[in-house]
């Protein structure tokens, strides 16, 4: 098993939360039956599952109604996106340049379908403006999709700004859907998911320590699924339930979801915060290392962007061989999403117009529950002696 000490990769999954695995075995092992079935034993399991709604529900400050398991962040995003499909007349669907694959890949087919797919690129600071997404609005505009946090720069996207921006731009007319992907922002940054304008939002478990294949998906407006079956959650998503993986789920909130009146994870992502600065200021010493976004250098900034994600360049060093010579000595980062692995294209960092050298020499820190600041300051040392012997 290796050591999550120096594990720096926490954005592409966190290690597994021994106590919350072992909580949600017992659970499920308690309540196997399906949920759907009538019978004592089907009543017990959906009582199981309908409590495990409503504790995620009392976390993230909403109505059990409003929550949908899912199969992860990935199908939480697709629900209300292919709801589009149900509509009789295809229109319009903007969505930023930096979304998640899952949204942005989708979105693709969207348009081969016969839908216009309107991109928002970033400014430089890799955050996008609420005027510049209801600039790009039309007439026949359904559907909206900025994520919270993006998962490579950390860059926090002002979501509330574009809720509100959106609702003022309808002027009482029906306004478009306003979706949320907060999977790299649920426990890691204070969120309020039940703001006015945001319609849907996406979660998932395996980010912060709980089980995979287990997602949540937050449904404030209503809207019509385009997949159907057995009419499980409500209808949204159909298949027989996990509540090996809904106990994960309310489990993960219950420890880590980040919001007012929750110390405990309040102090958790102030200790980060310091430690990330400080993280950044070692990455300043670096001979030729470059963050991205380059305004990160600047301290003023520092609100705009998760504690728990850096990205840098280290020009002439191939992202993907400092990757693996940090690999070598047990240090494990990335060079961005792990959806998009073995692509060499990088959509969000061309969307920021970043150089071509440190585009392609772009790495990404992430961090998570487990990582130390003495880990951090071994990351730093490990980086001067690695980019040492390349020359740096």
């Amino acid at each position: 098993m290796k050591c999550i000490d120096h594990y720096f990769d926490w954005a592409a999954t966190a290690p597994a939360d021994k106590d919350i695995h072992e909580e949600a075995l017992r659970f499920s092992l308690e309540n196997w039956a399906n949920p759907s079935s009538i019978h004592g034993a089907g009543t017990e399991a959906r009582n199981a599952l309908e409590s495990c709604r409503k504790r995620c529900a009392d976390v993230l400050g909403v109505q059990s109604k409003q929550l949908c398991f899912s199969s992860g962040g990935t199908e939480s995003d697709h629900i209300p996106l292919l709801s589009v499909l149900t509509r009789p007349q295809k229109g319009s669907i903007v969505l930023s340049a930096i979304e998640h694959p899952a949204l942005r890949e989708m979105a693709k087919m969207l348009a081969n379908c016969g839908w216009k797919v309107i991109a928002v690129s970033p400014g430089k600071d890799g955050r996008v403006r609420a005027e510049d997404i209801c600039a790009k609005v039309q007439d026949d505009t359904v559907f909206v999709s900025v994520m919270a946090v993006n998962n490579e720069t950390g860059a926090i996207q002002p979501i509330y700004e574009i809720a509100d921006a959106l609702v003022s731009l309808a002027q009482g007319k029906r306004r478009p859907f306003f979706h949320v992907d907060c999977v790299q922002a649920a426990g890691k940054i204070p969120l309020q998911l039940n703001y006015r304008g945001i319609d849907s939002a996406s979660l998932s478990a395996h980010k912060l320590g709980g089980a995979r294949g287990i997602g949540l998906l937050y449904l404030a407006r209503e809207t019509v699924p385009f997949l159907r079956g057995g009419g499980q959650e409500g209808g949204m998503r159909s298949g027989t339930e996990n509540l090996f993986g809904a106990c994960s789920m309310a489990l993960c909130l219950e420890k880590y979801y980040l919001a007012a009146g929750r110390a405990a994870q309040t102090e958790r992502y102030e200790t980060q915060r310091k430690a990330t600065a400080a993280f950044i200021k070692q990455l300043q010493s670096i001979h030729g290392c470059t963050l991205i976004p380059h305004c990160r250098n600047d301290e003023a900034t520092e609100g705009n962007f998760s504690p728990w994600v850096v990205q840098a360049a280290f020009p002439g060093i191939p992202g993907q061989v400092l990757e693996r010579a940090l690999s070598a000595d047990g240090y494990y980062i990335s060079t961005g999403s792990a959806c998009s692995a073995g692509h060499h294209a990088r959509p969000v960092l061309d969307s920021m117009n970043i150089p071509p050298k440190e585009k392609e020499s772009a790495v990404r820190f992430s961090f998570g529950w487990g990582t130390s600041p003495q880990a951090m300051d071994d990351l730093a040392e490990e980086l001067r002696k690695v980019t040492g012997a390349f020359g740096f």
